[in-house]
């Protein structure tokens, strides 16, 4: 049996628990399992079986659970719930789990739980809401195991057992001086394969790689993945230690950026959803535009048709070549426009590389142009049998096509990022759209000038 199939008979079990309201088997049942587990199951629930088996959950379980809820059930949890209970849970939190909750609330909502947290906190989730969107210092932590240089390892392992319960992790540990001035990173291996009485200036490591509250949220992602880090400290102007992002943070920074390159690869606003708790009206208003602007740019598509009406009027044979060259063509601007969007995502290609890119697949073009037209010309001849110079003008525009689309889907994602903008827009839909004008005119010219037709 399946690990899925095992999964869903589990949660059917709970569930039915829950139905017969069978709730002391259902707390036995609940404290062995993962809390993400326990979200999921609890998104299954009605509102009013919600908030009791919440209530239900052991004080810090219940806050981790409340953490992997979706924005929806924190908010009925947070509306069905007492002051106090509000208060413990908030004060819980790591406050980068606080912080994304409350973005995601209503206002009244948000009010309502700063007003039950502590000025401490309040102060330092403030803080964290007014650093920029989609900035390091909107995803990090303030609670890591910040040490001192002149410590021993003795003390640094008595600091890490009485503060490092309420920090997201103990391995990485972080070295400043009085002004939290970040000087260095020690582990805790580190700390294990040295003497008690070493201090930590003699073993830590000062060459750190560090972010800024203000980088990037995604140039914070490939830093981590380049460096294999567990974890990256975030430091202010002034080079203070203010938090930490751990790998967590960065992966569902990495899901969110991918999921929205993707979304506007096929010519769609980003969505800030998931698909199955998007509105109808709001899918629909996130397709419309790029549909919109497509739909209106194809025009041009069709006034080259128009101009070049005679040509095919003369030679009806050369219009059935039409969608086959279109679609060649978008393919092959696609391909390179794809494998060039995810080199740049990963860091591997940079806007300076533009001629190296250019040169590489203008080659393939050639080659991938050149078997193309041979294989083509070969089905042509037999299929079209006396209608050689149709052929022989099918086959050059379908080489010349291949390489020009090959050109600009890879020159295009690159010019989009000169110009600051995401280079996922220039994706299949958009590519496809332009090498089809190019490809038309091609076609066109070449039918003119070797079948001897006028315009």
């Amino acid at each position: 049996m399946s690990n899925e199939v095992m999964e869903n008979e589990e949660k059917e079990k709970l569930l039915r628990l829950a139905e017969e309201k069978k709730y002391r088997q259902l707390k036995e049942a609940l404290l062995e399992i993962n809390e993400v587990d326990i979200a999921s199951f609890m998104e299954e629930l009605d509102s009013e079986k919600t908030v009791i088996v919440f209530r239900m959950l052991p004080k810090a379980l219940a806050t981790d659970v409340f953490a992997e809820l979706p924005a929806e059930s924190q908010s009925h949890i947070i509306n069905s719930i007492t002051d106090k209970e509000l208060s413990e849970i908030v004060e819980d939190l790591y406050v980068d789990d606080a912080v994304d909750m409350l973005e995601e609330l209503p206002a009244t909502v948000v009010r309502r739980v700063l007003k039950n947290t502590t000025p401490d906190t309040r102060k330092l989730i403030n803080q964290f809401l007014n650093y920029p969107e989609n900035s390091a210092g909107s995803i990090m932590t303030a609670e890591y195991v910040g040490l001192k240089k002149n410590m021993t390892v003795e003390q640094s392992f008595a600091y890490i057992r009485h503060h490092g319960v309420d920090s997201e992790t103990i391995y990485t540990c972080y070295v400043m001086d009085e002004k939290r001035h970040l000087e260095g990173v020690v582990t805790v291996k580190e700390l294990l394969m040295n003497a008690y009485e070493a201090r930590l200036e003699t073993i830590m490591d000062t060459h750190v790689i560090k972010v800024t509250t203000t980088e990037d949220q995604e140039a914070v992602a490939d830093m981590m993945n380049r460096y294999g880090l567990l974890c990256i400290p975030v430091v202010d102007s002034e080079d203070r230690l203010v938090g930490i992002i751990t790998v967590d943070d960065v992966m569902e920074v990495m899901e969110e950026e991918a999921t929205e390159d993707f979304e506007k690869m096929a010519a769609m606003l980003p969505s800030e959803k998931p698909y199955l708790k998007t509105s109808v009206f709001q899918l629909a208003k996130n397709r419309i535009p790029w549909l919109l602007i497509l739909m209106l740019s194809s025009t041009i598509t069709g006034a080259i048709l128009v101009k070049y009406e005679t040509a095919f009027a003369a030679v009806p044979l050369l219009v059935s070549f039409i969608p086959m060259l279109m679609d060649t063509g978008g393919n092959s601007g696609s391909q390179s426009s794809t494998m060039v969007i995810r080199g740049m995502a990963l860091g591997e290609i940079e806007p300076s590389d533009v001629l190296k890119v250019l040169w590489k697949e203008i080659r393939v073009g050639f080659m991938v142009g050149f078997v193309l037209a041979v294989v083509n010309f070969i089905r042509l001849m037999i299929q079209y049998p006396g209608n050689t110079m149709i052929c022989v003008t099918v086959v050059i525009s379908m080489f010349a096509t291949v390489v020009a689309a090959k050109t600009i889907g890879c020159t295009l994602p690159i010019g989009a990022k000169v110009l600051k903008l995401d280079p996922a827009i220039m994706a299949s839909p958009m590519i496809t759209t332009i090498v089809d004008a190019v490809s038309l005119m091609v076609y066109f010219n070449l039918a003119c000038h070797l079948l001897d037709m006028a315009a």
